[in-house]
């Protein structure tokens, strides 16, 4: 790779790069992402190097370890292009047979294929599969198709081809001016408009100004970031480094989880290829523009998504949050102006760059532009990863890209916006999905987590998790959410113990509004969400586990009742070698009896019973 002295330089060697690639060599793309790396894609890959090595196809196949695919369901997932079959559930001993048939006679292994669940029609090529029919990705469209650690892949995709544009063709106004006229907002959560945010710190005199990556994902279910920081590193840089010219940063930094060692380690040699090639460093392509980026570990810590907790642990303090203002775009990072956005965030910045301000401003809604990218999961039958065009409807999320519930159940609610989220009932799944429609409803965007439930989660329950994991990682700086948070848990952990009051609900509404006003920072002020959107939507179970003691969906094991029928029970005793406190008891091939005050409410007998003689309501 050379290091390129000049933007003509580049664009040469872009042109050769492209003019010796063949446009129809056979190419296998097997999906490394964080859905497939679990389920052997290192050992799919492999076994595809072996069998070329046995059949001669080494020098006419190119084999490449890529991103995610997007559709995690039926990991491990293999694209073979140019033709654009994609074949799922892919297993080493797989593998031969792909290579006889597809690469060498150019068929189909039809068992390999997508089958719609409801109509059971297979469909060989991606373009043909519902999932990936209403996305429109921009962030993630180069994820299945690159070598994420191959620098070549990522310019032959046009990759900083916006950077070029930025230094040769752009001021730093111009480049603030495009950001803020696409209408790009922060993709991290708060949906602060990211031009303006760029303007405020590029107004503040003083220096040096520093960018930084938020790459932080701490939501349970949601892996946006983390996919594309291992998937396209050199988007999240190129981003980056335009977004440093047009403030006037000197340096960068990635705060990255340590929970994500590929990401780190795909982000490193990332950078240490943008050094040797001249995109980071001294004088970049000779426009006499200084900028390095280094990359900050996290401890795993929720509360450092909020920025000034962020940079207080990047200065090697406790992450905790500051009151605001200052912000961090007028005093960040050791007391100077530092612009933070997240990982998706700046992985539009080239694109916007590169195709216009007009093109991104005329995707989405009129307050929420461009495309949103989501990790759908729980109960939908195709979870991944989706972008979608702002407005897009929850219904079709939901149901044409995920496809459905899970066992054909009924649709309850989709939890948006990650724990501080809120969960939005059935009588909504025609909301388009923007910053504002969501707040309306008392949900917010987040991150881009989509957590979908039917109609065996308990709301009290749901409600109870998060609220239990927002206590666990509040910092405890501040009262309201340190003794909030508490007070909130342990009522819910009364309601769903039997013991639960309807003042109790009275309660959790004033706690609420506390949090919500006193809170420092984001974590304490949306942490109500959980509770106020269930007791909202949901508040039928909430009087159903304190006036009846009954969890309908029958989650909530302290209100449960284990019976077994005589009438059903064949004396099998399933039950009783399962029961871990013997409270079952009986002779074989007679009717069992079990004993309420014995019973710890396990459900291992339910579990064991094979003629459904246990009852449990």
């Amino acid at each position: 790779m050379p290091k390129f002295e000049s933007i003509d330089h580049l664009r040469e060697y872009r042109r050769q790069l492209i003019a010796k690639r063949d446009p129809n060599q056979s190419q296998v793309l097997v999906c490394a992402g964080p859905g497939c790396l679990p389920m052997g894609s290192e050992e799919v890959a492999a076994a595809f190097r072996e069998e070329f090595e046995k059949n001669g196809l080494g020098a006419k196949v190119l084999l490449k370890e890529c991103g995610c695919h997007g559709l995690c369901a039926g990991a491990v997932r293999v694209l073979i292009r140019p033709q654009e079959i994609t074949y799922q559930q892919v297993t080493p001993g797989d593998v031969p047979e792909i290579v006889e048939k597809t690469l060498k006679e150019g068929q189909v292994v039809e068992r390999l294929v997508y089958e719609d669940l409801h109509t059971h029609e297979k469909a060989a090529y991606k373009g043909e599969i519902p999932f990936f029919k209403g996305q429109m990705p921009i962030v993630l469209r180069k994820l299945d198709v690159i070598d994420p650690t191959s620098l070549d892949d990522y310019l032959a995709m046009g990759g900083y081809r916006g950077l070029r544009k930025a230094l040769l063709e752009m001021k730093p106004d111009d480049i603030i001016d495009a950001i803020d006229k696409s209408g790009l907002r922060g993709r991290g959560g708060g949906g602060f408009p990211t031009g303006r945010k760029w303007r405020i710190c590029q107004d503040v005199e003083d220096e040096p100004k520093f960018i930084i990556c938020n790459g932080d994902e701490g939501d349970p279910g949601a892996f946006m970031d983390r996919a594309v920081m291992e998937g396209d590193p050199h988007a999240v840089l190129e981003g980056m480094i335009i977004g440093a010219y047009a403030i006037g940063a000197s340096k960068g930094y990635i705060y990255v989880r340590h929970e994500y060692p590929l990401a780190v380690s795909r982000l490193q040699l990332a950078i240490e290829q943008a050094r040797e090639s001249g995109f980071l460093g001294k004088n970049i392509l000779r426009s006499g523009f200084d900028f390095d980026i280094k990359i900050s570990r996290g401890a795993g810590a929720f509360v450092c998504g909020e920025e000034t907790a962020l940079i207080h642990s990047m200065e090697g303090n406790i992450g905790e949050p500051s009151p605001r203002p200052p912000y961090p775009a007028q005093s960040g990072l050791f007391g100077k102006p530092t612009v933070i956005n997240n990982v998706e965030t700046w992985a539009n910045v080239p694109e916007i760059i590169n195709l216009g301000a007009d093109w991104y401003a005329a995707i989405g809604t009129e307050k929420s532009k461009g495309t949103k990218v989501f990790s759908l999961v729980g109960a939908v039958n195709q979870t991944g990863l989706v972008e979608v065009p702002m407005g897009t409807t929850l219904r079709q999320i939901v149901y044409d890209l995920g496809g459905g519930i899970k066992g054909d159940r009924d649709f309850k609610a989709v939890q948006t916006g990650g724990p501080s989220g809120g969960c939005i009932p059935a009588q909504f799944l025609d909301l388009p999905v923007d910053y504002d429609s969501l707040q309306s409803v008392g949900s917010i965007m987040g991150s881009g987590g989509m957590i979908v439930m039917d109609t065996t989660s308990c709301m009290v329950d749901v409600a109870r998790y998060f609220i239990n994991f927002l206590y666990e990682e509040s910092c405890g700086k501040c009262t309201p959410c340190r003794e909030g948070l508490k007070n909130l848990l342990f009522i819910l952990d009364e309601i769903i113990h039997g013991r639960g009051s309807e003042e109790h609900l009275a309660l959790m509404e004033e706690l609420c509004g506390t949090m919500a006003t006193a809170s420092i920072c984001g974590l304490g002020k949306s942490a109500v969400n959980p509770i106020r959107s269930t007791m909202k939507y949901f508040k039928d179970e909430y009087l159903a586990h304190i006036r009846d003691k009954k969890c309908h969906a029958l989650v909530c094991r302290p209100l449960l009742k284990y019976t077994i029928d005589p009438e059903t029970c064949t004396g099998c005793l399933a039950c009783v070698r399962e029961c871990p406190v013997g409270a079952i008891s009986g002779k074989k091939k007679m009717a069992q009896e079990l004993d309420q005050e014995l019973c710890v409410k396990c459900g291992l007998c339910y579990e064991a019973c094979q003629f459904e003689a246990v009852k449990v309501e």
